[in-house]
């Protein structure tokens, strides 16, 4: 099992909260989480309002799929969801 450290390092890449950059990016275009979900499902997506909920809070870890939907869904790159900015 897993530390709670590591599992910290896995979900804030580098200080990085994957999850709080997607709720940041849907909310600016005031898509609510329900729709969101419903629109990952569209997509392929095998995700319920639980999972995401987790996700959005850090406490569960997005699979690159999700990451991938995710980005053509807000309309971004993954620069954006990673807040990568270049130097």
């Amino acid at each position: 099992m897993k530390s709670e450290e590591s599992i910290d390092k896995i979900i804030h890449v580098n200080d990085i909260n994957i999850g709080s950059n997607i709720a940041k990016r849907r909310k600016t275009l005031k898509i609510k989480q329900i729709d969101m979900v419903a629109r990952l499902q569209i997509s392929g997506m095998d995700i319920s309002i639980y999972s995401y909920n987790r996700i959005e809070k850090g406490t569960q870890n997005p699979t690159v799929s999700f990451l991938y939907a995710c980005c053509q869904i807000l309309h971004c790159d993954m620069n954006a969801i990673f807040n990568f900015r270049a130097p």
